[in-house]
């Protein structure tokens, strides 16, 4: 049976829901699509978020031959057999480029990545690759230089699904209009959030839940919570999320190792995705954590990174470690309000022009103008030497923004900074 994420395949750009950061009506993109001129692409972002829909809409909007392989399952054999092909239609009567598109393009290696790139440089393929790893990092740079652009995909909003599983029950020819199915607001609701972005997941879930339905049952948020097995917790009011973050920042703050893993637990079990816990660990990791222990926000950011890339059930580990780790270290908020402080002053007060020894004077004429002139550069003095660097008007009034605590690492900088000539006494 084909799945109903399959039959439910936008079919024209109009249809198309989500990445609205780059694909709109009269975006660049949108508009090489349908102008006919869309070149080269990498499709990079995680699963279900539409890389291989865009890939077949762009070739039957463009009225192309089109050809599609997954790297995980073709070699540099067929890859040339396509190659060759293509070349014979370039160069015959037709003159037709083909668009050919790779998904998983980052499981080939450098040599068959390399095979593609005389087909570019002739032009005698558009090539389309999508990868859920970062291209920059798994694509030959040779490829890189060739394509277009990369268009980074984003999990799918919540509203953004929620539209797409409303679609699949309404539409009579694709997808399960004719059943008439009832359903709860709430249920479609909670199923949008559960499916972590992935639209895939989302179609899948709701026609398995279609197919094995008792007559005249409508779906809840209980078959919901028994087609995804997982208990709905926090879903039973949508607000309930937001006070589990609270909770788990709150405690990570108040230094509290055991409620900030129970918090976690709750939003694990709860249905939350890694992003949305991984986001607010490593805004902690600054806001309350910062000076403290400066390496937080990079041990965090490391776990947050390895969650996504493992994905449940074992990601909630990496995210585990990196709550325990903001819970029992040091804290200070120290770096964060001194930026607010600074934000205030702009706001509020009339600021003097950047002092002209601290201005940019790589340029001829610079001299000229007296900029840079009196610049005294901190390693020709070995290390520090004094001299301004707020504007004037900060400077007269003695404003101090950053003011360490003696928490954790913060201790040895205050005590570094205390130790200049023209450490500020307010500081």
């Amino acid at each position: 049976m084909i799945p109903l994420s399959t039959k439910m395949r936008p079919q024209n750009l109009d249809e198309f829901v989500g990445q609205s950061h780059f694909l709109y009506k009269g975006s660049l993109l949108y508009n090489s699509i349908k102008n006919k001129s869309f070149e080269s692409a990498i499709f990079f972002g995680p699963s279900g978020t539409g890389k291989t829909t865009l890939a077949r809409i762009i070739a039957r909007e463009l009225d192309a031959d089109f050809q599609e392989i997954n790297a995980s399952t073709t070699g540099t054999k067929e890859l040339k057999e396509i190659l060759e092909r293509a070349k014979d239609k370039f160069y015959g009567l037709e003159a037709k480029t083909t668009y050919v598109y790779v998904d998983e393009v980052h499981r080939w290696n450098k040599l068959q990545q390399d095979s593609l790139l005389a087909a570019l440089e002739e032009g005698i393929i558009r090539f389309i690759g999508s990868t859920t790893e970062n291209p920059y990092f798994s694509i030959n740079n040779a490829i890189i230089s060739r394509v277009r652009n990369i268009y980074e995909f984003y999990h799918l909003g919540e509203d953004d699904v929620l539209k797409l599983i409303k679609r699949a029950l309404e539409d009579e020819e694709k997808g399960m209009g004719c059943l008439h199915i009832k359903y709860d607001e709430e249920a479609l609701k909670v199923l949008a959030s559960m499916s972590g972005g992935d639209a895939r997941i989302a179609l899948d879930t709701i026609g398995f839940i279609a197919e094995n339905l008792s007559e005249g049952q409508k779906i809840e948020k209980k078959t919901v919570e028994e087609a995804m097995q997982r208990q709905t917790f926090f879903y039973d009011r949508s607000e309930d999320r937001y006070n589990l973050l609270s909770a788990l920042q709150k405690s990570i703050r108040g230094s509290d190792p055991d409620a900030a893993i129970h918090y976690l637990a709750r939003l694990i079990e709860g249905g939350a995705d890694v992003l949305m816990i991984g986001r607010r660990l490593m805004v902690m990791a600054s806001e309350d954590i910062g000076m403290a222990y400066p390496s937080a926000i990079s041990i965090v950011t490391a776990c947050v990174q390895a969650a996504q890339m493992i994905g449940f059930p074992e990601a909630q580990i990496n995210l585990a470690e990196a709550v325990i780790l903001l819970a029992s270290c040091p804290k200070s908020n120290a770096a964060c309000m001194a930026l607010y402080a600074a934000q205030d002053d702009l706001r509020k007060k009339k600021i003097d022009d950047v002092p002209l020894h601290l201005k940019d004077s790589h340029y001829g004429g610079a001299a000229k103008r007296g900029i840079g002139l009196d610049y005294k550069y901190p390693h020709s003095y070995g290390g520090y030497v004094e001299q301004q660097y707020l504007p004037d008007s900060l400077y007269k009034e003695g404003v101090s923004y950053y003011h360490p605590t003696e928490n954790g690492s913060e201790e040895a900088f205050k005590k570094f900074l205390a130790t200049l000539p023209n450490a500020n006494k307010n500081r």
